[in-house]
């Protein structure tokens, strides 16, 4: 099976995930500027997720371009990711509006700890189902950045019933790491594409 139907429907479900989201922002019911600073954590949390929802598309993006066949484990892997990536409006929806209290924001936490996992299940099912020589098992290499997600997530969890600038701290960090463009795929594409 080829993976032109697998990228377009994520595609499809990514855009609906935020299109979702920015639905949840509410026009202010005021005109003045203490209107707008009462949705400021509504509008925070949708800028943290709107960053998280990206980095997934642009990663999953990347991790295709890796992938020479589908089979029925990438495909279910995929739904995996794409399960928990659905849950990202309302844990972003609840947290925002309940100002970043402790139990929301410890869920968009878990939110965002399984969506990493699904993520890394999606990974090495791809790696199992290209061989020995994935090109995927290449490029990932020790993969830090995916390693120390997971913890800096459950930090955050934690980090959500102490106070919640921890956990947003925790977040922000992760988001930050993740940011930063990975050429780890596009080099090792790069380099087979010249051999």
């Amino acid at each position: 099976m080829g993976k032109g139907r697998l990228e377009a429907f994520s595609d499809g479900v990514i855009a609906i995930i935020i299109t979702i989201m920015v639905l949840e922002l509410k026009v202010p019911h005021g005109d003045d500027i203490q209107s707008l600073i009462s949705l400021l954590p509504v509008f925070l949390s949708y800028v943290l997720s709107f960053i998280y929802v990206g980095i997934y598309w642009n990663n999953h993006h990347h991790l295709l371009h890796t992938v020479r066949k589908i089979s029925g484990g990438v495909l279910w892997a995929n739904l995996h990711l794409l399960f928990w990536l659905s849950l990202v409006p309302f844990v972003t929806s609840w947290m925002g509006e309940n100002h970043f209290s402790a139990l929301p924001t410890a869920l968009y936490g878990v939110d965002m700890l399984m969506s990493a996992i699904a993520y890394y299940i999606l990974q090495l099912i791809i790696i199992r189902a290209q061989g020995e020589h994935s090109l995927l098992q290449h490029a990932i290499g020790k993969d830090i950045k995916g390693k120390i997600s997971p913890v800096l997530y459950l930090m955050a969890i934690g980090g959500a019933f102490i106070d919640s600038w921890i956990a947003g701290f925790f977040y922000v960090l992760v988001a930050l790491i993740w940011l930063v463009p990975d050429k780890r795929i596009e080099r090792v594409l790069g380099e087979s594409h010249n051999k």
